[in-house]
């Protein structure tokens, strides 16, 4: 084989092995992010228990207006009940 023939294997040869140390590196690379990504999401997401507090404020507050809405119903029955005896006193002695 001539000199010409050898020069541009040689030069491929060369060429994919730096491509090779490139990948290798980039591999790497990619191997300590991912590692960095895994334990950085290891945990619950730290809003979870600020949303989970916000959660428990809510159904507080509704059991709160349940219980609101429930009281006032009671006193337009009574309100009611107590208009409705008052106008049967009067139809009664009118």
């Amino acid at each position: 084989m001539s000199k010409e023939q050898t020069k541009p294997s040689e030069s491929l040869v060369q060429q994919l092995l730096a491509e090779r140390r490139e990948l290798k590196v980039a591999v790497e690379r990619l191997k300590l992010d991912l590692a960095d990504t895994r334990s950085n999401s290891g945990g619950p997401d730290p809003r979870l228990r600020e949303l989970q507090e916000e959660i428990e404020r809510l159904r507080y507050q509704l059991a709160s207006a349940r219980a609101e809405v429930n009281r006032m119903r009671e006193d337009r029955d009574e309100l009611r009940a107590g208009i409705e005896r008052a106008l049967e006193k009067l139809t009664a002695e009118g």
